[in-house]
């Protein structure tokens, strides 16, 4: 098996804001999501995915309000705001125009 692949930078703020308009989720269920989702090929750091979190939450693209995890702990669940919705129409939209403009490069015709 491969290495895990480290995230282009702005990526991230896709994959969470993706994975958040499925469901409210506390940070390790979202890495958890990414890591499963992309066949262990993505795998998100505290270091990377918490300072993420906080930014999205300023932007008001993501809210957060304390519950309880599965295990019955005190986590920070997030979830998507109205705001979030459009940002994610937004990157979803200039991820597919990016990821098409390298794939034109990279395999050309």
């Amino acid at each position: 098996m491969s290495k895990p692949t480290t995230l282009m930078q702005g990526t991230l703020d896709l994959l969470i804001l993706k994975m958040l308009a499925v469901k409210p989720m506390h940070g390790w269920a979202i890495a958890q999501r990414i890591k499963h989702m992309s066949n262990d090929v993505l795998q998100v750091g505290q270091g990377s995915l918490y300072p993420a979190l906080h930014k999205l939450e300023q932007q008001a693209w993501i809210q957060a309000e304390w519950g309880e995890s599965e295990s019955k702990r005190r986590a920070k669940y997030y979830s998507l705001t109205s705001a979030g919705r459009k940002a994610l129409e937004r990157e979803t939209g200039q991820w597919e125009r990016l990821s098409t403009a390298i794939s034109l490069i990279i395999r050309p015709a």
